[in-house]
């Protein structure tokens, strides 16, 4: 909707400089709603698929300070049983996480996810 705005916007009013500040109001306008609603200090959850979750595990708990979960699960295309590590990490951490995962498995599995909520240690306090 606010694509259809800004483009009749421009049409009508013939000058381009309208619809560019009118985008980049929108743009900031979004990230303001998202700030309040999820917070400044949103996290980020990694999960990390390798033969060499154990030396990555490591890794991390000594280059990044941020603890790891190993979950055992099956590759259901390769029918592989392996671990799986969990990780909760703040947006500056992610890259280092993925740089060492990479540097000890080029083959490593690594996926990011948006976090809403991280409660307990090295994150927010669990309410009594």
């Amino acid at each position: 909707m606010d694509i259809v705005i800004i483009t009749l916007n421009v049409f009508f009013l013939g000058k381009i400089e309208i619809g560019l500040y009118s985008a980049i109001a929108i743009y900031l306008m979004g990230k303001m709603i998202d700030i309040l609603f999820e917070g400044i200090y949103f996290t980020k959850l990694v999960v990390i698929i390798s033969d060499k979750t154990e030396i990555i595990a490591k890794e991390i708990g000594e280059k990044v300070k941020r603890g790891t979960t190993g979950l055992y699960g099956k590759g259901m295309y390769t029918n592989e049983k392996k671990l799986v590590l969990i990780c909760a990490a703040s947006r500056g951490d992610i890259s280092k996480i993925k740089t060492s995962a990479r540097k000890i498995d080029r083959e490593s599995f690594i996926i990011v996810i948006n976090s809403r909520e991280v409660l307990g240690l090295g994150f927010k306090k669990i309410p009594s």
